[in-house]
């Protein structure tokens, strides 16, 4: 006799939300994320052999897989609901390989949103496996692991121990240096403008700016070209020319596909894209909205597609029919077109339902849930809204041979905008208020001029990346995939290739380094254009549009020709080091760019004859200069273990940090290493309500490690355990912590009352 049917989720979050609906005559489990992938410490992947995987069970995953295994039981039909994409695909196939059994039939169902109508559809309609989806995400595990396993350790060898390399992640740090070298090579150019302060009979006054001069536009280069300018204008009389009026209509943007949401979130919430996906997660897999009753608010979060469904729509339109009537309703569902069919089989990130208001359930969110929450709502909401109807005047002013213009807009009618503006929206919408309000002016009318105004500028150079500029750029490039934008970012700045300053990216010494390296000799793997091409590869393979053994043997047979040649051809930084157009001051020989124990470094080609090292700085033309040795010089960093002031030693490979303790504290640094005053980033974000904090490396006044937020004294949450970057798969908790046993070794656990997850922690 066969035990009840056998639902398997991917997150134990999603188990009591699925039961609620589910009731008893289903079981239901978790994987806790995947129960298989590719060996740690080997490439794992049989080259020869068609690009075979050697997949491993997951270390720390084996009772997982017990549970699972005691879960089925005898049981003849087992439901596989991981994530609906293509991670989750694979996790299902991982999953039916280990619980496969004669007789058992595995069926597929995919859970769009966790509300009691989707989990009660998907489960009368299971599909089977999809074998196109999986073979698209092994292909992009297949290939990330070649890139990585085999590039990684060129760079141990020629550059520096314990740098990685990847094949999406060494694209974007690629692209943040171009971007500093733009900024580099950028001269600034000067140029001027004429402000007229100008006033009818009556105020208000207003501001026109001169663009023309016998209908040309003008361009003023100079202080002398401008001087010559208001010699010109002297005495003339500025005329009202020419009004403008008309009426533009505007209509509102489409819900929220994953990288829009991310870059919105960024903007207006200030999130950054990890918090972003970590929340977003949090609303789909459920909320309790009282006692025992978990919810999902929201559709899947992973998502390129902009589709809506009928029924979603429709109730939009009841919805706003009710709170703003029919001026704000449209007679018919708006919907939007996907640029790829490929990706249309989700629908956007929309509210589970326009009556769960972000009003209505706040008192049951957290404050971020709530931001985001309210920011998904508006949004679907305001896009099936009428559209706004937007007043523009322009009013041109003749003085001579001159044209000035002045423009001002207003809101006729707000349409969607009563209820969702985008960031862009409120920053028009803010310069706007800004502006003083034009008078009611008339063709022919002569101006009272109050003053002319000429003021010097300069051209700025183009901007450094924000987190929020780089997804746009990464998914207007086609370089990875919304589901993956959080992880780059954190990746290269973990691995300390790029840094943030002031919200913006800039490359790291050893950003630069690697990637001129990488890009000299790897000149199609790391290239836009060839990313995102596999990108379009992946898609085509999940399509049926290609096999994914030809996309991988075409891709691996120019790659291995390039590894070949980069193993016995890249330049050694540890040997020879990056040139530079420096000579030494000692011998007069080049000076080379090294890496050491406490980061790069200038040192004279001519060692072992010549010694000299310097620690450098680059200027913001990228212009290298020797930083002259401060031995002995005591400093106001303090020493992390000790609380004694550092001082700065020399050493072989330049000036480093010592503890003034020293011989009883030997502890040492970089000098460009961040400050201990500010603490070392964990990559957490502070867990307490309200705060937007990060959790900071810390010390006690006896040299103690701990955990603590940066906004202290704002926020005094502190902790003993170091907090790892990762979501508790079984109760959904912010984050693990890291412990350490002598019988368990090095293990993740969750802090979370009565949860008890433990993972063993995988070395790198």
């Amino acid at each position: 006799m066969s035990s009840k049917p056998l639902v398997i989720v991917e997150s134990p979050t999603k188990v009591r939300t699925i039961k609620k609906y589910l009731g008893k005559d289903y079981n239901v489990v978790a994987t806790v994320g995947h129960i298989r992938d590719l060996p740690v410490k080997e490439i794992g992947i049989d080259i020869e052999n068609g690009f075979t995987p050697q997949y491993r069970t997951i270390p720390g995953k084996q009772k997982v897989i017990k549970s699972l295994k005691d879960a089925a039981g005898d049981t003849d039909e087992i439901f596989l609901a991981p994530d609906p994409d293509r991670e989750g695909e694979a996790i299902a196939w991982h999953t039916a390989e280990v619980l496969k059994k004669e007789g058992r039939k595995f069926h597929r169902v995919l859970f769009h949103e966790l509300t009691q109508k989707a989990i009660l559809e998907a489960m009368n309609n299971p599909r089977d496996l999809d074998h196109s989806k999986y073979e698209a995400q092994q292909a992009r595990r297949i290939l990330d692991r070649l890139v990585g396993y085999q590039v990684s350790p060129v760079l141990w060898k020629k550059v520096k121990s314990g740098l990685s390399a990847g094949r999406v992640q060494s694209v974007a740090v690629r692209i943040i240096c171009e971007r500093e070298r733009e900024i580099q090579k950028f001269n600034p150019e000067e140029y001027w403008s004429i402000t007229a302060h100008l006033e009818d009979k009556t105020p208000p006054v207003f501001q026109a700016r001169l663009v023309k001069k016998n209908d040309d536009k003008l361009a003023i280069p100079d202080e002398k070209a401008s001087d010559d300018i208001l010699s010109e204008l002297a005495g003339k009389d500025f005329v009202v020319d020419k009004i403008s009026k008309k009426t533009i209509k505007r209509n509102p943007a489409p819900p929220f596909i994953t990288s829009k949401l991310q870059q919105e979130a960024i903007r207006k919430l200030r999130f950054t894209a990890k918090k972003t996906m970590m929340v977003a997660q949090q609303l789909y897999e459920g909320i309790d909205l009282g006692p025992g009753e978990p919810e999902g608010l929201i559709t899947y979060m992973r998502t390129d597609s902009i589709r809506i469904s009928e029924e979603a729509a429709n109730e939009a339109l009841s919805y706003i029919k009710e709170k703003y009537g029919t001026d704000y309703s449209l007679d018919q569902p708006r919907y939007f077109k996907n640029k790829n069919k490929a990706q249309d089989a989700h629908e956007a990130i929309r509210p589970t339902s326009v009556y769960n208001t972000p009003e209505k359930i706040k008192s049951f969110l957290s404050s971020e849930q709530f931001a985001l929450y309210s920011m998904i709502w508006e949004r679907f909401v305001a896009s099936q809204m009428q559209q706004a109807l937007i007043n523009q005047n322009s009013v041109s002013i003749k003085a001579g041979a001159y044209t000035f213009t002045v423009s001002g807009s207003s809101i006729k009618f707000p349409g969607f905008l009563s209820v969702y503006r985008t960031a862009d929206d409120e920053m028009e919408n803010k310069e706007q208020e800004d502006r003083p309000q034009l008078p009611e002016l008339s063709e022919g009318t002569v101006l009272n001029l109050l003053k002319l105004d000429p003021k010097q500028h300069f051209t700025q150079p183009p901007p450094r990346f924000s987190e929020a500029s780089l997804v746009k750029e990464l998914e207007e490039n086609g370089i990875g995939r919304p589901s993956t934008y959080a992880a780059i970012l954190s990746t290269i700045r973990n691995k300390e290739y790029v840094e943030m300053l002031k919200g913006y990216f800039k490359p790291s010494e050893l950003g630069f380094i690697v990637n001129d390296i990488l890009v000299e000799n790897f000149q199609d793997v790391f290239n836009v254009d060839f990313t995102a091409r596999m990108e379009n590869n992946l898609d085509r393979i999940e399509t049926e549009k290609a096999q994914s053994l030809e996309v991988l043997s075409n891709f691996y047979a120019p790659f291995k020709s390039e590894l070949d040649k980069a193993l016995n051809e890249m330049l050694s930084v540890k040997g020879v080091g990056v040139p530079t157009s420096l000579s030494c001051p000692t011998c007069g020989k080049k000076l080379f760019i090294k890496i050491g124990k406490n980061g790069p470094f200038l040192a004279c080609s001519g060692y072992p004859e010549c010694a000299f090292t310097r620690d450098y700085v680059r200027d913001e033309k990228g212009v290298i200069s020797p930083v002259e040795s401060a031995a002995g010089e005591q400093t106001d960093i303090l020493c992390e273990k000790c609380q004694r002031p550092m001082v700065v030693r020399k050493g072989k490979f330049g000036d480093f940090l010592a503890c003034s303790g020293y011989p009883e504290c030997k502890n040492t640094r970089s000098r460009t290493a961040a400050s201990p005053a500010r603490g070392k980033g964990t990559g957490v974000q502070c867990p307490e309500k309200g705060c937007a904090g990060e959790i900071l490396e810390k010390h006690s006044k006896r040299g103690k490690v701990f955990y603590g937020c940066n906004r202290y004294p704002d926020c005094s949450f502190a902790i003993w355990d170091k907090p790892a970057p990762k979501k508790c798969p079984r109760c959904g908790a912010d984050f693990l912590v890291e412990k350490t046993s002598k019988k368990k070794g090095t293990f993740l656990s969750c802090t979370a009352k009565d949860c008890g997850y433990e993972e063993i922690q995988e070395t790198p």
